[in-house]
């Protein structure tokens, strides 16, 4: 698997009708993001250009990540979308090692899948959302095969998003986002989930999760 990807960090005009309506809309937003990224990517774009991406909100503005491992063209965003900064993160997969300390951010949809009774085997249960103590131990769980030892975890709700469509789903996708601090155990693990993403609902904006170097004050 290639090691190269970059990372978009697009603050997006709130006055944009094109933004108010990927925000109401993260089937939109995902369709959005797609243009990023250059066309003939097979049937499965999305995994094919190893797209994923995260909304990061604050007070004062609206930010989304972008990750993806073939080029990202801004241009292709709608016009006045918003300000785009790009940056390689080839240096960052280089630095990764056993033992180094990092920030972490990434925003789940923690869910775990019903097991039905044996006189339904071969059917699939329906995909049930986990909050609370669950969700943080699914997390920690999916974290330590990616590679992290964690160190702390903050959980923070995020607004559930609706998939919208012809063919969407019409259940809502509840998400959390978590920010702490953590230790690599695994490189190479690592690599694989920064690449490709954690868990459910990528096409949503879950899944991208995004490190940096952990403060070294006391």
């Amino acid at each position: 698997m290639t090691t190269a990807a970059t990372l978009a960090r697009v603050r997006l005009n709130p006055h944009s009708r094109d933004v108010q309506r990927d925000l109401r809309d993260a089937t939109q937003m995902h369709k959005t993001l797609m243009r990023l990224l250059p066309d003939g990517l097979g049937a499965s774009p999305r995994q094919a250009g190893g797209l994923l991406f995260r909304v990061d909100q604050t007070d004062h503005a609206t930010t989304v990540l972008v990750q993806a491992t073939h080029t990202i063209d801004p241009s292709r965003l709608p016009t006045d979308y918003g300000y785009t900064e790009l940056k390689d993160l080839t240096p960052m997969f280089a630095a990764l090692r056993p033992g180094l300390g990092v920030r972490y951010r990434i925003t789940v949809n923690p869910s775990k899948t019903e097991r039905l009774p044996l006189e339904q085997k071969g059917r699939r249960g329906k995909i049930i959302a986990l909050t609370g103590a669950e969700a943080d131990q699914w997390w920690h769980h999916r974290a330590t095969t990616a590679g992290l030892h964690l160190n702390t975890l903050t959980p923070t709700t995020v607004e559930p998003v609706r998939p919208r469509g012809k063919n969407a789903s019409p259940m809502r996708q509840p998400l959390t986002r978590y920010d702490g601090t953590a230790t690599i155990t695994d490189p190479d693990t690592l690599t694989h989930a920064l690449l490709t993403g954690i868990g459910r609902a990528k096409p949503y904006g879950a899944g991208l999760l995004t490190l940096a170097p952990a403060s070294t004050r006391g």
